[in-house]
């Protein structure tokens, strides 16, 4: 219903654009049958709307397909992000170092305007840089660069409250270095970008937005 909705808009939009056809703009029964006539023919647009809340923008974390993806308030994609999810699967117990499942919302913001590969230092913004040299002197590190979208479980019970609370085991989803193996699970829990890309979505998305960690997406 989405979809046809979205394509008679386009098709409304496209007709009332059109002032060269008056026979058009004059007749009602000649615009509602061009209506239907582009609707028919125009391409239907895939929608993924927000589950939880309809109409608001969310985002997507495939645990299976590595992927984060981001989508506007009708379900449209925006951005689809290759990432990294924890090693040792997904779970939601303290010190699992697993990524959490379920519904979660972005409830706190680090490294706003902060230049690419600083490093984060619990959860404090350092002046230092990450660079190629030290990982290799610390390579079993899991560097948090660039930003941090700090994530809230969302599920009593799940993902929010006690030994398996995710704010309270700092899951976030941010930056990391360009040794990461994009595609291919390997942090120690939160869900990593690259740093362009952790940087493009802090900046196009707000404090609350919903997040999805789907293990068969």
């Amino acid at each position: 219903m989405l979809r046809l909705m979205l394509a008679l808009s386009l098709s409304a939009s496209a007709f009332a654009g059109d002032a060269e056809d008056d026979a058009l703009a004059m007749d009602p029964l000649a615009a509602a049958a061009f209506a239907v006539q582009q609707q028919a023919a125009a391409p239907l647009l895939d929608t993924s709307p927000n589950p939880r809340h309809y109409g608001a923008p969310w985002i997507l974390v495939g645990v299976r397909s590595q992927t984060l993806r981001r989508y506007d308030g009708w379900g449209l994609l925006q951005r689809e992000y290759q990432v990294s999810t924890a090693r040792k699967g997904v779970g939601e117990v303290s010190g699992s170092y697993q990524t959490p499942r379920g519904w979660h919302r972005v409830c706190e913001r680090i490294g706003a305007g902060v230049e690419a590969n600083t490093i984060i230092f619990r959860r404090k913004v350092t002046p230092w840089k990450y660079t190629p040299e030290l990982h290799i002197q610390y390579p079993n590190k899991d560097w948090i660069l660039t930003r941090i979208l700090w994530l809230c479980g969302e599920e009593p019970g799940k993902n929010q409250g006690g030994e398996v609370d995710s704010y309270n085991r700092a899951i976030y989803i941010h930056g990391a270095g360009d040794h990461v193996p994009w595609g291919t699970p390997t942090s120690l829990g939160c869900v990593r970008m690259k740093n362009p890309d952790v940087i493009e979505l802090f900046d196009a998305t707000d404090n609350g937005i919903d997040v999805l960690i789907d293990e068969n997406a």
